[in-house]
């Protein structure tokens, strides 16, 4: 009989544990068909996005960028999950109550002698116990903001850095690096001044539900300060809008959003000693201060050095030019493995990934295949609009689907005033100084302009989503989301009334503007000393080096250093020798013996680095600054050494071009 009733006891227990696996798979079943559901959601929007995308360029609509497309349709599908769709209850959820000290990431909980181990999601408000199983759907559509950080954000902060115009970068890099670190940094404490005496009198007259000190304020100065002006370029491009205005607002955004996040980094590494952490102390803010020196130097090394050791691979295995399947993945690898090895190391890896492309597109472009080459632009790019739409879609969605929201009227409010008047102190201060010392002035409505395009974007948005533990963060996300709003929808769309209004050139043709720059009358641009300094080393050295183009090493280096420049030289740089192949459009100097003729004028350049430049017709000399100027403004045109003539097709329609009192056309060479 014993015998009798252990078996029977066994089978039961093998038919609950038979039962028990069979409603796990059921549920494991339900949860795989819901994450396809919510993922499909999304994939929808990207496919809205496109093809209404298609619908306004037809159309030649530009009151509406992708961008603000993608966040309206992100808005009606949250409202649509928060009020039309309701998950039904489950009678066999538990609420138990155990007293811990912290929150632990995982439990282990005996249910009957079997232990299960559940994960934490995040906090959940007393109000909300009940209603929890009606939200878990907006729970599944609400990401981790390491998806953000890790997979989203590096195609974008790459492809900002692999795409650059390096030309135009350069020649304005004084006022670019002016505005992305000392405009930011001015703008982070104004905005935070501000937004400290907006909370004093929220304070004052009790709408402060919780904690909000002058560091948080801080913080959301810096988050609210990266720029992210996607729309306004989009359209400065497609309207082919003054070089100079796209690369300085190009520009500032991308160092910006670099120097915005090594700022809040700081910002909240700020610990004074002692019990009142966010008292002011001079030594807790001087360490601050090394954080962010340190975090963005090392960073910026760290790009650097991953993006000269990917032109090191691709220079020395050549045979891998043949493969460019594998070529392509390994540049893809290595690129977002940039960003990763910064994070692991303790560095930012938006500035890492910055720099790595930067240095990717200067010298392991140059060492690509030309099938890896088209692949890399194509492949990067698409992933660039896939990631940047998907973001502006989960903005849309957020502002509906997070539980955690605090909108308070007098802080909003402020923070609009506030981004307004830290706009305004980087922009015109800045801008006055800058021209005291430019000789090609940023004028007054290049300054409205750049007033007017400081949108906020997916930068913010990723900052502000990261951290939403506290009151003071939740608060400062769902202001953040209304500010980034306003800017896409009312300062984006407005662009084109924006370029009409300051009667800001369109239609510019580069190509024609830098040749009217070499044949005409020619101004110094303010890095000119710091360009050639930096091009002669970079064209002799460092390219021969790294990439199979330049002159030899042999021909650079002093005689003494003949047979180490005889093993640092490849074959392939000796059957280059007589043409300079630099795909991004960057002239480099003193190519050895080098002689450029322009129509009538001959500029040359010695192995010594002496410029010297022969009279044109009509008597007018041309002294070495300005012959070396019009060779840095002739950048887009490819130059052809030592005896090759190439000839430049002109249209005889064109006008012809003047050279000081003189007017020539010049259709050669040499």
């Amino acid at each position: 009989v014993i015998l009798y009733f252990s078996l029977c006891l066994c089978l039961c227990r093998a038919e609950d544990s038979a039962m028990e696996n069979i409603v796990t798979e059921k549920k494991a079943e339900e949860s795989h068909r819901q994450d396809s559901a919510d993922l499909l959601v999304f994939i929808l929007l990207l496919t809205l996005t496109i093809l209404t995308i298609w619908l306004f360029k037809h159309r030649r609509c530009r009151f509406l960028h992708e961008t603000g497309l993608a966040m309206i349709y992100g808005l009606l599908v949250g409202v649509v999950l928060r009020y039309a769709i309701h998950v039904p209850s489950d009678m066999n959820n538990v609420t138990l109550s155990c007293n811990v000290n912290a929150s632990p990431a995982t439990l282990l909980v005996n249910v009957s002698g079997k232990f299960y181990e559940y994960t934490l999601k995040g906090e959940i408000s007393g109000n909300e116990i009940n209603d929890i199983q009606d939200n878990e759907m907006l729970r599944k559509v609400t990401f981790d903001p390491e998806v953000f950080f890790n997979i989203l954000l590096p195609p974008i902060i790459f492809h900002a850095g692999y795409s650059l115009k390096r030309r135009h970068f350069f020649r304005n890099l004084g006022s670019i690096l002016a505005y992305a670190f000392v405009g930011t940094v001015v703008s982070c404490f104004i905005i935070g001044l501000f937004m400290y005496g907006c909370v004093l009198l929220m304070k004052q007259i009790g709408h402060l539900g919780g904690d909000f000190f002058f560091t948080d304020c801080l913080f959301f100065g810096a988050i609210v300060s990266a720029t992210d002006p996607v729309t306004v370029l989009a359209i400065f491009n497609e309207l082919q809008v003054d070089a100079d205005l796209y690369a300085l607002l190009f520009g500032e955004s991308v160092l910006n959003d670099a120097v915005a996040l090594v700022l809040s980094s700081s910002i909240v590494a700020y610990q004074p000693e002692g019990d009142n952490t966010h008292t002011f102390e001079a030594m807790a803010m001087l360490k601050s201060f090394g954080i962010f020196l340190g975090v963005f130097s090392g960073s910026f090394a760290l790009g650097v050095a991953t993006g000269v050791v990917t032109a090191l691979i691709s220079f020395n295995f050549t045979k891998l030019r043949d493969l460019p399947l594998l070529e392509t993945a390994l540049f893809f690898l290595m690129s977002w493995s940039t960003f990763l090895l910064a994070e692991a190391c303790g560095f930012t890896g938006v500035v890492a990934v910055l720099f790595c492309g930067m240095t990717q597109a200067h010298y392991t472009f140059n060492n690509l295949s030309p099938e890896s080459k088209d692949r890399t632009k194509q492949l990067f790019e698409l992933l660039n609009f896939l990631a940047e739409n998907f973001i502006f879609s989960y903005m849309g969605l957020t502002l509906f689907t997070f539980h955690n929201h605090v909108f308070n009227p007098i802080f909003i409010v402020g923070a609009f005033l506030a981004v307004f008047l830290g706009r305004a102190a980087n922009i015109y201060p800045l801008s006055f100084l800058l021209n005291l010392s430019r000789r090609n002035k940023i004028t007054s409505n290049f300054q409205h302009m750049m007033m007017f395009a400081g949108l906020r974007g997916a930068m913010t948005f990723a900052l502000s989503i990261r951290d939403t533990a506290t009151y003071a963060r939740q608060m400062m996300f769902s202001t953040t989301l209304l500010v980034v709003f306003f800017t896409v929808w009312i300062c984006g769309g407005g662009t084109t009334q924006m370029l009409s209004c300051q009667k800001i050139r369109v239609g510019v043709d580069t190509d024609q503007e830098n040749f009217v720059s070499v044949f005409g009358v020619s101004t110094k641009q303010e890095s000119a000393w710091l360009f050639r300094i930096w091009y002669n080393f970079d064209h002799n050295y460092l390219k021969p080096i790294l990439t199979h183009s330049g002159p030899p090493l042999t021909a650079t280096f002093p005689a003494c250093c003949g047979p180490l420049a005889r093993c640092l030289t490849s074959p392939q740089a000796y059957e280059n020798e007589g043409q300079l192949k630099d795909s991004d459009s960057d002239l480099i100097l003193n190519d050895g013996d080098i002689s450029l003729a322009y129509g009538d004028i001959t500029v040359s350049t010695d192995a010594t680095g002496a410029h010297t430049s022969g009279t044109p017709v009509g008597g007018v000399a041309v002294n070495s600054d300005v012959a070396l100027d019009r060779e840095l403004a002739f950048s887009d045109h490819e130059l052809v050494i030592r005896g090759t003539r190439l000839v430049l097709p002109m249209d005889d329609s064109e006008h012809p071009l003047p050279l000081d009192s003189h007017r020539h056309k010049n259709e050669t060479m040499s």
